[in-house]
């Protein structure tokens, strides 16, 4: 092999070398971003999630403390809700979840047994969803 062919040779494998480093550093750049995106998006979804639990909790909990029957399509999207964070949260979050439903409930059972005693009530679901 003469001279020429070797730099010819040597001038090729710099440019393959070169084009898979940029080809790995491009590749490793759009993997990580990807990745940040799909974090964000997941707790995007989680915190809204979350809001609207809060919402509909507090909304039961209350209607449950001047009603003396629940509204079954509340307690429903409250269940929904808890199923759909059984794939986004962790089980921690779900047995909180669980106790303020349970929360609400009670509230409901105790206010029919006071019959409209609304002063008698028990007020312990306000601070309730702090453990949510």
């Amino acid at each position: 092999m003469d001279a020429a062919s070797i730099s010819a040779l040597a001038a090729l494998r710099g440019a393959l070398i070169g084009g898979l480093t940029s080809f790995a550093a491009s590749w490793v750049t759009q993997h990580t971003q990807a990745r940040a995106q799909q974090l964000a998006h997941k707790l995007t979804r989680r915190e809204e999630l979350y809001k609207e639990f809060i919402d509909e909790a507090s909304k039961l909990y209350a209607d449950s403390l001047i009603h003396e029957t629940s509204d079954v399509t509340q307690l429903v999207k409250l269940y929904s809700m808890i199923g759909r964070m059984r794939i986004l949260s962790s089980t921690k979050t779900l047995e909180s979840a669980d106790q303020v439903a349970r929360a609400g409930d009670d509230a409901s059972l105790e206010r029919r047994q006071s019959r409209g005693q609304f002063g008698n009530a028990r007020l312990p679901g306000v601070s309730i969803i702090e453990l949510f």
